[in-house]
């Protein structure tokens, strides 16, 4: 590709914290959304997901300076029954929407067993891995979903029409870390492919194809992503799009705003939060012996050739973000000189 390869640099989690936070500030971003933001940043960078971390600071600032994201948002919570609550963003931080809905989902689920948030007029929320921390710390079984505007073919199809429509799920255990699922319904999300992207690296053939449907190594020349697991992941992403959009009073699939297209239009994105509460459904003390104990059989499982451990979902996540906190994350030498510029 002729592009010279981009070096890592590393910096320190407070270090990164402070930086993401200033450049929002900057933008007239009050302190308190800031902080939040920046902490679904570094919580994606820390466990490795680089496509939901500081790389995507410059697109919001970006976006604010357009308009495309209210940056005084007036967020009002509609409790729709005990167990349901409706958030209009107001075209605000999707981050702070989401954070915002979960809590009124967890605190639906402490009185009820079951908390329901739903949220309109957002925007791009970074890794739903970090509403589902949220959950687990209290106590809590969360589902997460949200739409994205359309970068995906389904199963058959040249041409996209879905988004990577993410889904994420949270358990909590007692004496060991959230079992944490937070996937695309893409082969990967379109974040892995800007990274790849900032740093010059080519990519695997599985995901992405070109303008003509054909599978492609060149970042540069994804003009479509693929879902997972052929009909499965379509038909799982579909499911997606309707639950966090049709079902929250959103749009679908291409009728949503793209994410790096006008960036003075508001995307109006939809997201869902189902949470439930393991004590209205039986013991807690079982319910979280049991997911120990879930732990213990697994790891004791016997690897199979070419690995040496059976790991949970997130696990690999959990390991590299303890490493990151004591050694510091590694970033795109680009990146880290956005964010100090």
């Amino acid at each position: 590709m002729n592009q010279p390869t981009i070096q890592d640099v590393i910096v320190k989690k407070e270090v990164l914290l402070k930086l993401i936070a200033n450049k929002l500030i900057e933008q007239n971003v009050s302190e308190e959304q800031a902080q939040v933001v920046s902490e679904v940043l570094v919580h994606a960078d820390l466990r490795g997901v680089h496509s939901h971390g500081a790389i995507r600071t410059e697109h919001y600032v970006n976006r604010i300076k357009q308009g495309g994201l209210n940056v005084n948002p007036k967020i009002t919570v509609e409790k729709v029954s005990p167990s349901v609550s409706k958030v209009n963003g107001d075209h605000g931080l999707g981050h702070v929407i989401a954070k915002r809905t979960i809590e009124e989902a967890i605190e639906s689920a402490s009185n009820t067993g079951v908390g329901v948030g739903v949220a309109f007029n957002s925007s791009h929320c970074g890794a739903l891995s970090y509403y589902m921390q949220l959950a687990t710390n209290a106590g809590k079984i969360g589902i997460a979903m949200q739409h994205t505007d359309s970068f995906v073919a389904p199963f058959g199809a040249k041409d996209a029409f879905l988004g990577t429509n993410p889904i994420a799920f949270g358990i909590p255990a007692n004496n060991n870390p959230p079992i944490i699922l937070d996937m695309a319904t893409s082969n990967v999300a379109m974040g892995k492919i800007l990274v790849e992207k900032e740093r010059g690296n080519k990519i695997p053939l599985n995901w992405g194809v070109d303008v003509d449907g054909n599978p492609t190594d060149n970042p540069n020349e994804v003009a479509a992503l693929l879902p997972f697991g052929g009909p499965k992941g379509y038909g799982i992403s579909l499911m997606v799009d309707i639950l966090s959009g049709i079902l929250v009073g959103a749009k679908f699939g291409p009728h949503i705003e793209p994410m790096y297209g006008d960036l003075t239009k508001h995307r109006e994105l939809g997201i869902i939060f189902i949470v439930l509460d393991p004590k209205f459904f039986g013991s807690m003390n079982y319910f979280l012996d049991n997911i120990d104990q879930l732990y213990k059989e697994i790891h004791d499982l016997q690897p199979a050739t070419g690995f040496s451990k059976v790991l949970l979902p997130g696990e690999p996540e959990n390991n590299k973000s303890e490493e990151r906190i004591e050694a510091g994350i590694p970033l795109p030498e680009t990146i880290l000189a956005y964010l100090k510029s």
